[in-house]
């Protein structure tokens, strides 16, 4: 346990770290304001504003999360931030599906009113699903180590990869499973109850399987440190109310941030399945992806990459398992979420990206190369759809998906050795004792 001296807060600083911890806070009011008392503003400032308090809740975040690894194991800290973090594109994706439900109700399996212009609620639902899934990886997991090498440059260091803890083989063995699931996805017309039983079941192992690690003292910077000072009491106290004070800025602005974003999109004349697949999953998955680049600044890359692997986790089972509970809610029965031809390739994509990416980490560490690749191919796709004519769309997509899965055929005969070892880690070794070897 962290004690407080006189050391430790001349050493953090403690007025600098209050201003810090206020102004994180204070450039969420605008937004709160804004949302709580319906003030009319141009969607543009809007999206300002509510971005803005985003951003202040993924600081509040990132903050809470390494002061809670003094008490509760890193893995589970971090699972905690992720699940936080994560909320915007849980928010926004129900919101789709619940409409999707309705839709469903009112004009049949169409999902969506004859001869109207606009996409169809259900293809929404998966569209924002499948693009914030994309995001998280081809963005996020190459942008923490391309983070982690620029600061490495800038201090004269030799910058090798990005490795992490083998604790975290249980995270990326569980994504593995999830993964390989969501691989017979695109094979069926609906996503169904029995697919969400399954990929919840896959998270509640996974987040009993974390918390079973014990706690330890973590390394604190910053207004972390600075809570770290406090008394046990008031420093579990503090973490409790950054974390239901930032989760309470997600859950209330993440849907209108996302809808800004859209309608200045629209007005920009841009397609709404184009700005529901990726401007409202880029707005969505702000919070996580600012938290894991702070991490990499830090150069903390364990925490900044073990957080987007954690989400990915999250993503991948309870926010796709919990699509078609919503859409039976809504329904009222016990249907399943309609998937048509475009959202079965979209579906095969991202699952063909989620296998790629669990094959770079199978070594628990991403190389440049590795980077850029994810990077890359997650690019590709945009400047190959500008080129290929609209009806081939559809085999462009297969393409990418089939070189995502040579790609991950190729490393995983090259790294096959570490496979047991990971899966034994990720599955039967005690966590507690991969947190003690690491």
């Amino acid at each position: 346990m962290m004690t407080t001296t006189s050391e430790d807060l001349h050493d953090v600083h403690p007025g600098r770290q209050q201003f810090s911890l206020a102004l994180a806070v204070l450039i969420t009011l605008p937004g709160i304001l804004v949302r709580v008392f319906h003030i009319e503003l141009s969607h543009p400032v809007e999206a300002t504003l509510f971005g803005l308090a985003i951003v202040g809740s993924a600081f509040l975040l990132s903050w809470a999360a390494e002061v809670a690894q003094l008490d509760i194991s890193a893995g589970l800290a971090i699972a905690v931030l992720a699940f936080i973090a994560v909320l915007p594109e849980y928010a926004v994706d129900m919101v789709f599906a619940w409409k999707a439900g309705h839709a469903v109700t009112e004009f049949g399996t169409s999902c969506n009113a004859p001869g109207s212009p606009t996409a169809s609620p259900c293809s929404l639902a998966l569209a924002n699903m499948t693009g914030a899934n994309r995001l998280l990886i081809g963005i996020g997991w190459s942008m923490v180590v391309l983070i982690a090498w620029y600061r490495l440059r800038q201090r004269g260091e030799r910058f090798v990869a990005v490795t992490l803890e083998r604790s975290h083989s249980i995270e990326l063995s569980f994504l593995a499973l999830a993964t390989l699931y969501s691989m017979t996805l695109p094979l069926k017309s609906t996503i169904n109850l029995f697919d969400a039983l399954v990929l919840v079941s896959i998270f509640v192992v996974y987040t009993i399987r974390i918390a079973s690690a014990p706690s330890e003292e973590p390394h604190l910077v910053g207004p972390a440190r600075y809570l770290g000072t406090f008394t046990t009491s008031g420093r579990r106290w503090s973490v409790v109310a950054l974390f239901l004070f930032a989760a309470t800025v997600i859950l209330l602005l993440a849907e209108h941030f996302a809808e800004a974003l859209v309608a200045t999109g629209l007005a920009l004349g841009v397609s709404e399945f184009l700005l529901v697949q990726w401007l409202a999953p880029l707005a969505s998955e702000a919070p996580e992806l600012l938290v894991a680049g702070l991490y990499a600044w830090r150069l903390n890359t364990n925490a900044g990459l073990g957080t987007l692997v954690s989400s990915k986790v999250n993503q991948w089972t309870l926010l796709v398992g919990t699509l078609p509970i919503v859409f039976s809610i809504a329904t009222g029965g016990l249907h399943g979420l309609p998937v048509d031809a475009h959202q079965r390739e979209e579906l095969l994509l991202t699952a063909s990206q989620s296998v790629f990416a669990v094959a770079t980490l199978i070594s628990l560490s991403i190389s440049i190369p590795e980077a850029l690749a994810l990077f890359g191919l997650f690019w590709a796709q945009f400047l190959l759809g500008a080129i290929v004519p609209h009806e081939y769309a559809g085999l462009e997509r297969i393409g990418v998906s089939i070189g995502y899965l040579a790609l991950a055929a190729w490393i995983v005969v090259r790294d096959r050795a570490v496979l047991p070892q990971l899966l034994r880690d990720g599955f039967r070794t005690p966590h507690a004792v991969l947190h003690a070897e690491d």
